[in-house]
């Protein structure tokens, strides 16, 4: 097979978010795409030298989520090229994402290799917490932006070693409005609910949950503490994504823990 092109180089406006390969970095300062649409991303790229798909630079003759539903079908196929699956992990502030990945990196990732890009307004605090030696970890800082978008991920992806990677894990920014709009590439959305929040949210914040292949619900084993009803929660998931598996689940005791792994170990195991 042909070795694909290398991508262009970034282009002299650049995005007004910044991408810190934090463990991993892929070795050169490019990477080469390995990916079926290779070509395709790598054209896109090219064809963009005014740096189209930043953030800050808008071309007004094509809707901006048309542009970047382009750019996510792209991710899609690289990372099925790749053999890898991708979950996009969408929640509210404190839902317990980074937590999650905590465990799951320390657990399931030391017999599954993961990769994980993490978005945040600013700081590589949850970049930093999730470091480990058997996982690359990208950090996105994307200033004002309160999402992350298809061109981001497909920066961020070259900027760390994806060889042997089953599972990719793209912690999204905090925000349950934004990201419902914006397609990133992955085969999975996972939408978490804690027992921090109200039962109700998934009726306050319909689209989020109707795009959701999974939901979790964490933080339960303070659920009583709270007096969160989750048998409501669950019927206000129910009502509102009947399309969405649940899983119910404590980052902190272990419980559900195994049903999630569960759930990742059925993706890891497809190509």
């Amino acid at each position: 097979m042909n070795s694909p092109a290398p991508l262009p180089a970034t282009p002299e406006s650049a995005p007004d978010y910044r991408i810190h390969a934090l463990t991993g970095a892929a070795t050169g300062s490019t990477r080469d795409l390995s990916g079926p649409l290779s070509a395709e991303i790598n054209a896109a790229f090219a064809a963009s030298p005014d740096g189209e798909i930043a953030v800050r630079s808008v071309d007004v003759n094509i809707p901006l989520l048309e542009k970047n539903d382009i750019l996510a079908e792209r991710n899609r196929g690289y990372f099925l090229g790749r053999g890898l699956t991708a979950l996009n992990l969408v929640s509210s502030p404190g839902a317990g994402k980074t937590t999650l990945l905590e465990r799951t990196l320390d657990e399931f990732g030391r017999q599954n290799r993961c990769a994980v890009l993490v978005g945040d307004l600013e700081t590589d605090n949850d970049g930093i917490r999730l470091s480990r030696p058997h996982a690359p970890v990208a950090q996105i800082t994307t200033g004002t932006v309160c999402h992350l978008d298809a061109g981001m991920i497909a920066r961020a992806a070259q900027s760390i070693d994806l060889d042997g990677v089953r599972i990719l894990f793209i912690e999204n920014v905090g925000n349950l409005v934004c990201p419902a709009s914006f397609d990133l590439g992955e085969q999975v959305r996972v939408v978490l609910l804690s027992t921090t929040e109200g039962e109700d949210k998934p009726l306050k914040y319909p689209p989020i949950f109707k795009s959701a292949n999974l939901v979790l619900l964490t933080k339960v084993d303070v659920a009583d503490v709270l007096g969160f009803k989750r048998d409501v929660a669950v019927e206000n998931i129910r009502r509102i994504a009947p399309q969405a598996q649940i899983i119910q689940l404590s980052a902190r005791t272990g419980e559900g823990m195994a049903e999630w792994y569960a759930f990742l170990q059925a993706r890891a195991g497809r190509r």
